[in-house]
């Protein structure tokens, strides 16, 4: 689908949905607890939750043959469940799109060959198969803390005590906290230790009572737009909440003021899009995101797509090889611009439409769905002139 916007404001109060990074532990928990997971009728039904519903669902299905799971673009989905599937099923076949399967999964395969675990990539599937055993897992921090949050939800599963040991410095540390409140919410022990979690075997999960909070990842994106002009309230945020990404709220407060700004996203690269599009409007001033390498690991290379997109419509972005220098220009010209099949890309053109002198095009516009299916509808809800057209378009090879 492709979108034009017409410039123009934005104004209003706006909800974000419920934090995907939550659902998908939360659905998780509830899954392992021997609750119902049934197809809720709220916002988070996105297609990653959707993923990683029908997987779970897939894991209590059927006896014998490895189950298929089918993870669509989702990597939480993909490497949070790995290990559950090892642990309950003894493997599974893992089925996805786009670039799921060239997302880096090492980590697990180096863990998997000491155990006799064994992986085989063919085409969009990754086939797993063994049983997990209580010990050591070295991980890498720096990578995917998915890997981590993985382990923490199988490892209880087992008879034995085991132990995760972190090789390097662990980053997006606020997921990790995130599923860590999950587990103390269902009565499953994990110890922090030095270098890593220690997790003592037979364990069973039982009743929580967390539930779902605002979503501060998709949140940012309507305050880099009320960052640039637009007199928009953002309701529901937890200021108390674990989602790593709450660090946006002082990170476009920096943005607000003068002088140069630099943001380190080790924490939390996804909120990259939000601030880059906020940091492209300030008039002659400079931004630089750095710690920004795991961007290129994303639904696309982020890295390289920002800049692209942004200058594109008038921007001054300039990629580097873990960072983005940004200079802020006094206005956006429009033009055409791609979503690279990527949620966060498409809305980040959305945001910067705001501020554009003409029409700003954008293709693959329906990639939003990956995260946050109505966000069109609300974008027009709070007075964005959005006209949708469909549009014929090969498979992205991003």
């Amino acid at each position: 689908m492709t979108v034009m916007i017409e410039p123009g404001l934005l104004a209003g109060a706006v909800t974000p949905p419920p934090s995907k990074s939550q659902a998908h532990r939360l659905l998780i928990a509830r899954a392992l607890a021997g609750e119902n997971i049934a197809d809720p009728a709220h916002r988070a039904d996105s297609q990653d939750i959707r993923a990683t519903r029908d997987c779970l669902k897939s894991l209590w299905e059927g006896e014998g043959e490895l189950p298929v799971l089918e993870c669509g673009e989702s990597g939480s989905t993909l490497r949070f469940l790995i290990p559950v599937a090892l642990a309950l099923r003894g493997g599974g076949m893992f089925r996805g799109r786009g670039r799921l399967m060239d997302r880096p999964q090492e980590p697990y395969f180096r863990i998997f060959d000491g155990m006799g675990i064994t992986h085989r990539r063919e085409g969009d599937s990754l086939t797993v198969r063994g049983r997990l055993r209580p010990g050591e897992y070295p991980l890498p921090g720096d990578v995917s803390s998915q890997f981590v949050t993985g382990l923490l939800f199988a490892l209880p599963l087992l008879e034995g005590e085991s132990i995760i040991r972190l090789t390097s410095p662990l980053e997006s540390r606020g997921y990790v906290d995130m599923t860590l409140q999950v587990l103390r919410d269902r009565g499953i022990r994990v110890e922090e230790l030095p270098e890593g979690f220690r997790v003592p075997g037979g364990q069973q999960y039982g009743r929580g009572t967390l539930g779902e909070e605002a979503d501060y990842s998709q949140a940012a994106f309507w305050l880099a737009a009320a960052g640039l002009g637009s007199p928009l309230t953002v309701d529901g945020l937890d200021p108390d909440s674990t989602q790593g990404d709450r660090c946006a709220v002082p990170y476009f407060q920096q943005l607000a003021g003068p002088g140069r700004v630099e943001l380190d996203i080790a924490q939390c690269p996804d909120l990259a899009p939000a601030l880059a599009v906020r940091a492209a409007l300030r008039p002659g001033q400079t931004a630089r995101l750095v710690n920004a390498g795991r961007l290129r690991l994303k639904e696309c290379d982020r890295l390289a797509a920002i800049p692209e997109e942004l200058n594109k419509l008038g921007g001054q972005l300039t990629e580097g090889a873990d960072f983005l220098e940004i200079r802020g220009v006094e206005r956006l010209l429009g033009g055409v611009a791609d979503s690279h099949n990527d949620h966060r890309i498409a809305m980040m053109l959305a945001v910067a439409a705001t501020r554009a002198e003409g029409t700003v095009t954008i293709r693959g516009a329906e990639s939003v769905a990956k995260s946050y299916p109505d966000f069109w509808e609300v974008y027009e809800s709070l007075g964005g002139r959005v006209l949708r057209q469909r549009e014929e378009r090969e498979a992205c090879d991003m």
